[in-house]
């Protein structure tokens, strides 16, 4: 008799569908796993006999062969622990057959039959859903795979409680979902001193999720003012913390099951490989683009980062995915971010000041502004040139307008877009935007047509520049409660499009 289980094996955020079958054969004891499996998954043999014998069970004296379908499917991680052995305890009849086949599995197993957490079971909760299963994984990922709802989550602590549950001797109730919480960054944009039409600029990519680039002295506050930036943004929607949460729970990010309705902020230091940036390594892992989907992807001294990192950055800006292609892997993450990026004018970071240049200026300001590419300079929707601030002004009191009246503003125009897409599948803010829709929403009157035709043939915009200029239009526009998109919008768009 062959016995069976399931189990998945991750491509990207997918969950892929695996049979794990146990058959118990006559001849020389051992125990094989066939199906394409990596070191850890062969290395389950000791682990599961191990942990078998621990519960006081005799493994059985037969050659014992696992086969895990389809066979062609890399199987990779330790996960695989608890599927083989459900398989092999249901050939040896210690849990029903019949039961086991209705269950996807995942775990790892200690020597002692404890299970040892694993990611990816936000993933494979869904991939138990679209199969009709059941879902068992360890205790600590139950709490996180219950968010799913649609899949009844059985987590046990060892595997003699999942023995005891399949067995009717002691059933486990369902786990229930953790927590779910928002805690937005405390800082407060009041604490910024100055710097007005920077703050004007980030409120204005906050509402549309533009992206955005400050350049200024060192100390200048455009660290300062990024990290704020969460503080201004709305809360993930059901949809989109359930998208955010797979991508962090293959990474491992999820913390006792919580799902966290707070946007993504991501700032890796300049140092940062690719594979760090946009995916890659061992299993083709989601990187810091995929980790701020729906969120934001901060990256400061820009023109520092390698030349590569950066241009691997203007697909995914554009597409909102990225293809992570390796030799053992071919994987797709989403990646739907606003980038905010920082830098210094040159190297020195002294351009504009004639007392504190270097001998080198202006060459110096060409030459490390020149490391990040035309290209991708292109795709940056707003543009600010962020002054040093007197410091006498660093003594005043906190002025200006707090996060929280400015996130008041930012939520309205996200309200207003939410229900401007509704229709559109791949829309939902400004910056998406794009073709015959673009054209419906972004149309400027004739003034404002007149302007945009002028500043595109007197500076040169290329079309994409041209059709970002009319999405911070209408963001702007959104923002000033405005039905239409006239002259003031498009002249305060090219305002920051231009700078630079």
């Amino acid at each position: 008799m062959i016995t069976r289980t399931y189990t998945v094996a991750f491509q990207g955020i997918e969950a892929r569908l695996v049979e794990v079958q146990c058959a118990l054969n006559a001849g020389m004891p051992g125990f094989q796993i066939v199906g394409l499996p990596d070191k850890a998954v062969t290395e389950a043999r000791e682990r599961v006999r191990s942990a078998i014998t621990a519960m006081g069970l005799a493994m059985p004296s037969k050659k014992i062969t696992i086969n895990m379908s389809p066979a062609d499917l890399p199987k990779v991680g330790s996960h695989f622990d608890l599927p083989i052995a459900m398989a092999l305890l249901a050939a040896m009849e210690v849990i029903p057959p019949e039961v086991a086949e209705q269950q996807v599995a995942m775990g790892e197993l200690s020597l002692d039959g404890k299970l040892i957490p694993v990611i990816g079971s936000l993933p494979a909760a869904l991939a138990a859903a679209e199969a009709s299963c059941d879902l068992v994984c360890p205790k600590d990922c139950g709490a996180e795979a219950a968010w799913v709802g649609a899949v009844q989550v059985i987590a046990p602590a060892t595997l003699g409680q999942c023995i005891a549950h399949f067995s009717g001797r002691s059933p486990l109730p369902p786990a229930v979902p953790g927590e779910v919480s928002h805690n937005p960054e405390g800082r407060c944009m009041s604490d910024v001193k100055g710097q007005e039409r920077a703050k004007r600029a980030m409120e204005i990519a906050a509402a549309g999720r533009h992206h955005f680039l400050m350049v200024g002295s060192p100390g200048s506050g455009k660290s300062m003012m990024a990290a704020r930036l969460p503080s201004l943004l709305p809360p993930l929607s059901a949809t989109e913390a359930l998208e955010t949460s797979m991508v962090h729970s293959l990474a491992g990010l999820l913390s006792e099951g919580g799902i966290s309705k707070t946007r993504p902020f991501r700032d890796p230091h300049h140092t940062a490989s690719m594979a760090a940036i946009v995916g890659g390594g061992r299993g083709a892992q989601p990187g810091e683009v995929s980790l701020a989907h729906n969120g934001v992807l901060f990256m400061d001294e820009m023109p520092e980062y390698p030349r590569t990192v950066l241009e691997t950055l203007r697909q995914p800006l554009e597409t909102g995915k990225i293809m992570v292609a390796r030799a053992n892997a071919h994987v797709s993450y989403p990646c739907s971010f606003m980038l905010i990026a920082a830098a210094n004018p040159c190297k020195c970071g002294h351009l504009f000041d004639a007392g504190r240049a270097c001998s080198r200026a202006p060459v110096c300001g060409e030459d490390y502004m020149g490391r990040i590419s035309g290209p991708l300079i292109d795709r940056f929707d707003l543009r600010v040139d962020v002054p040093s601030v007197d410091i006498h002004d660093l003594s005043n009191a906190p002025s200006g307008e707090t996060s929280a009246q400015i996130a008041a503003r930012v939520l309205s125009a996200w309200e207003i877009q939410t229900k401007r897409f509704a229709d559109h599948d791949d829309m939902r803010l400004n910056s998406d935007a794009e073709g015959a829709v673009l054209e419906e929403i972004a149309t400027p009157d004739q003034e404002g047509q007149d302007l945009l035709v002028a500043a595109s043939d007197k500076f040169g915009l290329t079309a994409r520049g041209y059709h970002r200029v009319l999405r911070v239009a209408r963001t702007i526009a959104d923002l000033d409660g405005a039905t239409d998109v006239r002259k003031p919008q498009i002249a305060e768009a090219l305002n920051f499009r231009l700078t630079l």
